[in-house]
């Protein structure tokens, strides 16, 4: 005995659609979110690094590509100034902003998720 069982889906073609859509909309918005974010650190950590020439402030920067941010500090003697030294206790600067913007990230990438739903017409 044989069960066959045959289904017709109509609208396939808009659920694909909108789902390329969300897709689509769901990477730019997270690349737009998490430039902001970084951004954002890279302020914060600028006004966390300590100042003595203010080279060391103001190269802090911020990079991104694709969904990888990248926070850091230009200046040759940066990575002795946040992790310190026998001879230098540690001023962290960089680590202390990402910690604190790190639920700011997660926020930001919900809103993401839900303006790309919403701009798929998942909704």
């Amino acid at each position: 005995m044989a069960l066959e069982i045959n289904l017709t889906l109509e609208g396939v073609e808009n659920l694909q659609h909108a789902l390329q859509s969300l897709d689509n909309t769901l990477q730019q918005n997270i690349q737009q979110q998490l430039e902001r974010w970084a951004m954002e650190a890279r302020e914060y950590a600028r006004t966390l690094a300590p100042v003595r020439t203010g080279r060391l402030r103001s190269g802090v920067y911020a990079k991104t590509s694709g969904w990888e941010a990248q926070i850091g500090a230009e200046a040759s003697y940066a990575i002795f100034v946040e992790f310190g030294t026998r001879h230098m206790q540690a001023q962290p600067f960089l680590r202390p902003a990402v910690e604190e913007y790190m639920p700011r990230l997660e926020e930001m990438l919900v809103e993401a998720l839900d303006q790309a739903v919403v701009e798929a017409g998942l909704t």
